[in-house]
Parts: structure tokens; sequence; C-alpha cells
């Protein structure tokens, strides 16, 4: 530890450069994805009719539960499907993925397709699980 400590006082350039770098490439890996939302704010937007969840798990776990009135539409291929949306443009879009590893590409995907409201369903649905939530079952 003592080490360390010299270290930094004999190159605190070096060091300083590293901590700008970290903080930089955080700050641009949290902007990346979109903004999150948490399960009782999205919640609040479904319940005010002024969201729409678009689940982009594959059929088999959307089949396990879902949010109420989403729209499924799987992440590999949402590119082909998102005319499907559309409608839901003057809408905001919550995306939800299963643990909310995988949604900030979709966020992506739909913002170069000119949708301007879209956030992801912060911890996915297991979150929404976690916050004792229902799930729809087919």
């Amino acid at each position: 530890m003592d080490r360390l400590f010299e270290f930094v006082v004999n190159h605190y350039i070096l060091v300083s450069l590293f901590v700008a770098f970290l903080v930089a490439i955080l700050i641009l890996e949290s902007r990346r994805g979109g903004a999150k939302i948490s399960a009782q704010g999205a919640v609040n937007l479904i319940n005010k009719d002024e969201a729409v969840v678009v689940d982009i798990r594959d059929r088999k776990e959307f089949g396990e539960g879902r949010i109420t009135g989403s729209v499924n539409i799987p992440l590999n291929s949402l590119k082909s499907r998102v005319g499907e949306l559309n409608k839901f443009k003057d809408k905001q879009i919550i995306v939800a993925d299963k643990m909310g590893q995988h949604s900030a590409m979709a966020v992506k995907q739909l913002n170069a397709e000119g949708f301007t409201d879209v956030v992801r369903l912060n911890g996915g649905v297991a979150d929404w699980k976690a916050s004792n939530l229902p799930l729809v079952k087919k």
C-alpha cells in the first residue's frame, strides 16, 4: 500500500490521466444505452396510458410471464419488425428484457429508427418480479 501511494505521488500526471479516462468511459457507457426507469416509474407511466412496453425476450421467456399490455418483439428481429411500433411513435416506449443487460442495444436501434422517447427498464423483468409486480402468463 505504501508503494501505491509513492507511485501516485511520483507519477501524479499519469494517475490523473487514468482517473480522467476512467470517469469519461463511465459517463459515456451510462449515456449510451439511454435513460433508465425503475419498475415503479414504469408502472406509473403504464397506468397513465402514456407508455408502451416492448419486451425483447424470446417467445418462450415471454410466455412464462409478461408485463400487462407489453408487445413482444425479440431483440434479434427488432430491426425487421420495427414497423409494428410505428403506431406508438407519439408515446413513450419502455424496453424490457430479462435482466436489463440487452435493452441498451434495443434502445439504440429504436433511436436510430426515429423513436425519440425510449427508455429501458432498469433490471428488466427480473427487477419487475423482485418488486412483487404482477406478470401475466399465457
